[in-house]
């Protein structure tokens, strides 16, 4: 497989790895239907401003894993300096970053070089925090176009492309010298392409109105019974067979006529009624005399009629982002904002479930917010969306925008929702990299939790206990005390309350014999904190 190379690549290829884990500091909690109360929502929606590379570390303690959508518009690469995200890549975060990160090479790289050096580790954390069924699109044009697809077959495997879809462009100035060019692009990628299902537009979706909550699909009902000509069990005798009702009994393919009882026939033999009765794809209703009627069950995308391969030619359904936010603000505050028809058209494709979660690293204007409040509103879903944005807008245009659309604005009904906006906190670590005990202990709690399991810590703590929770038969204890050391010994074995097959107890210091904690299966591991101050 090709590879892509750049200058700086070296510094990159691993930083995901060392970037620092940063808090997220909660500013004010935003109710559509009570704007006075600031405290936090708890609803899983987040606005963050911050640097996007900080913001996705620090929300793999709780997200990892757990993102079904993102959907990105990074800066494409233009060289438009005018540009209120700045083309260039050369906005003084990232010229910094780049400093730090690539060194004195930085000075030599070009736009190319920069833009992939500031796109490769953020992809590797969206990846991250991608569910095993979870999808990406990215919104680009020809200035990168090529080298993104290079670089999200490296890091999201070459065999989990769906395909690079061609939108129509929403008007503007054409800078093209020969053609001009009416297109971008939205490459998209699986996390695991075996475990991915494309969903329904809406259009579709009334073709399947039913929801089969074991199986995550829709599917519509087709009755069982044989109709029409040759229907009777004069016709096809080896179809006339009970099988059995929920209840237990026999249901013959009876046609049930003015008061009548007429013997049909099944659609189907009985090998293969008996293989749809074992995998559920039958559905008994009662008619109103209390008949037990048999359906066969059509799901979308395995048995029926729906076109699960897409154009990859969007022209008709996108209608103009810029439009669509001139009407919310009344007045032109963002250029080329994303169109909201478009991201809710990938939600959807992305077979989006009412109670998944949307991601949005480079959140603008913040259309995919509004897209998901929408499409809530229009199915009673409770999709949540995180977005992140690191210029100063954040507050001023991508939140406004949210409030705006959630109690609604001029005579357009307001969509409902709420959200937490953040700022990003502390580090977690300081620079000799002990724990910055600044930091809020919950917060600490959370990261060592997930930096030994990978799992969000949601098990709410009880008085002083020092158990953070129990993972495959495994007991985690945070033994910390912000304003004494703390020593693992036989007077404080009692810090351990539930039994396990083995415990990971964190502390400042252990006095346990070697022979005591392998006979109670403990794994010492010391708190990295600096211990001169006590």
């Amino acid at each position: 497989m090709p590879t892509l190379n750049w200058i700086g690549k070296d510094k990159v290829i691993n930083h995901h790895n060392e970037v620092p884990f940063y808090t997220l500091e909660h500013k004010y909690g935003f109710r559509y239907n009570d704007e006075q109360d600031k405290s936090p929502t708890n609803s899983g929606n987040k606005i963050i401003h911050g640097d996007n590379l900080l913001a996705l570390k620090s929300l793999l303690p709780e997200y990892e894993g757990r993102i079904k959508c993102i959907y990105i518009d990074p800066p494409y690469n233009t060289g438009n300096e005018n540009w209120i995200y700045n083309d260039k890549v050369n906005d003084p975060h990232i010229v910094k970053w780049l400093g730090q990160v690539v060194g004195k090479e930085a000075e030599d790289l070009s736009r190319d070089d920069k833009w992939l050096c500031m796109m490769y580790p953020r992809l590797q954390l969206l990846k991250k925090l991608l569910s095993q069924d979870g999808v990406i699109f990215i919104s680009i044009d020809d200035n990168e176009q090529a080298n993104l697809k290079l670089l999200c077959d490296e890091i999201f495997g070459k065999q989990n492309f769906i395909g690079n879809i061609l939108i129509k462009r929403q008007g503007g100035r054409q800078d093209s010298k020969y053609i001009a060019i009416t297109h971008e692009y939205c490459i998209c990628y699986a996390r695991a392409i075996n475990l991915f299902e494309v969903g329904m537009d809406n259009k579709e979706s009334s073709n399947y109105p039913k929801y089969d909550s074991n199986r995550k699909e829709y599917y519509k009902t087709q009755l069982l019974r044989k109709w029409g000509s040759n229907s009777l069990r004069e016709n096809r005798p080896n179809l006339y067979y009970p099988i059995k009702s929920p209840s237990g009994e026999d249901v013959y393919p009876t046609i049930y006529q003015n008061n009548s009882e007429i013997e049909g026939c099944w659609r189907w033999g009985k090998t293969k009624m008996n293989d749809a009765l074992e995998q559920n794809k039958i559905e008994f209703v009662k008619d109103s005399k209390g008949h037990w009627i048999p359906y066969e069950k059509i799901y979308a995308h395995k048995d029926g009629d729906f076109e699960k391969k897409r154009f990859t030619t969007w022209q008709d359904k996108i209608s103009n982002g810029s439009i669509q936010l001139k009407e919310v603000f009344n007045d032109t505050v963002f250029d080329y904002p994303k169109s909201i028809d478009l991201v809710s058209l990938i939600i959807k494709i992305a077979n989006v479930q009412k109670d998944d979660i949307i991601l949005d690293s480079f959140a603008g204007s913040g259309t995919t917010a509004h897209a998901v409040l929408s499409l809530n509103k229009e199915d009673g879903g409770n999709r949540k969306f995180i977005l992140i944005e690191m210029l100063d807008y954040a507050e001023n245009i991508t939140a406004e925008r949210v409030k705006r659309v959630a109690k609604g604005y001029k005579d357009v009904e307001g969509l409902g929702g709420e959200f937490d906006y953040y700022e990003l906190g502390q580090n977690l670590f300081d620079e000799d990299n002990n724990l910055n005990e600044q930091v809020e202990e919950e917060k600490i709690r959370q990261y060592i939790y997930y930096s030994e399991t990978k799992q969000p810590l949601t098990r709410q703590r009880n008085n002083r206990e020092y158990l953070l929770d129990n993972y495959n038969e495994t007991g985690y204890y945070f033994y910390y005390e912000k304003d004494k050391l703390t020593n693992l010994g036989i007077d404080t074995l009692n810090i351990i309350t539930e039994r396990q097959e083995q415990y990971i107890v964190y502390a400042d210091t252990c006095s346990l014999s070697k022979y005591l904690m392998k006979k109670h299966n403990i794994i010492f591991k010391k708190i990295p904190r600096d211990i001169r101050r006590f």
